[in-house]
């Protein structure tokens, strides 16, 4: 019974706040370790996500975007610092060794060291990935599809969520976390049919 007064706040807040109207993610320059990407994709574009998704520290608080331009590879993204596991430099590591990558540009920001950004990292996995209608369906992958990025007191979600209401609700748990500026909702949505527009 508890669920549908939720439920209904739920998607008055998706619509009055003009959360409809957010560009479309999919149309990225880039593309995101997560995604599938084009069929027609180049088997360099396949490797490259590959190996990056097979970083043995890669976390849910690390996002990973890549740029192939002929045998350029352009790394993106933002990791926090997080002794001894640098992902930066294992990202660039792993990149450079597959077989046709002439050069590796590495831009992958690494977050300012700060106890609170950790402290708003850890409350919003308990938030998003603790709540039962998320993490029994994201949470128990090898490495699940949502990350948390934080930067400041500000949250970025990244990653790709199944539906329009599974993006909604992680936006409002992750909003829900004390000491938080802001929430910037980067999601993918898989759905086609109710993907964000």
């Amino acid at each position: 019974m508890r669920k549908l007064p939720l439920l209904a706040t739920i998607a008055l807040l998706c619509v009055s706040s003009g959360l409809a109207d957010k560009p479309d993610k999919q149309k990225q320059s880039h593309d995101d370790v997560f995604t599938a990407g084009p069929p027609d994709q180049t088997q360099l574009v396949k490797e490259v996500r590959h190996n990056l998704l097979s970083l043995p520290y890669f976390s849910i608080f690390d996002d990973l975007t890549f740029q192939v331009n002929g045998s350029v590879v352009t790394l993106q993204g933002a990791c926090p610092p997080d002794p001894p596991w640098d992902i930066k430099s294992d990202a660039e590591n792993v990149v450079r060794k597959i077989p046709g990558v002439t050069q590796v540009i590495n831009q992958i920001r690494v977050l300012p060291l700060s106890p609170m950004d950790w402290d708003i990292r850890r409350a919003e996995a308990r938030a998003i990935y603790g709540n039962a209608d998320i993490g029994m369906r994201y949470g128990y992958q090898a490495l699940p599809s949502i990350h948390i990025i934080v930067d400041n007191g500000h949250v970025t979600l990244d990653g790709v969520v199944d539906n329009q209401f599974d993006d909604t609700l992680i936006r409002t748990r992750a909003n829900e976390v004390p000491n938080v500026f802001s929430v910037t909702d980067n999601l993918v949505v898989l759905d086609k049919g109710k993907s964000k527009k």
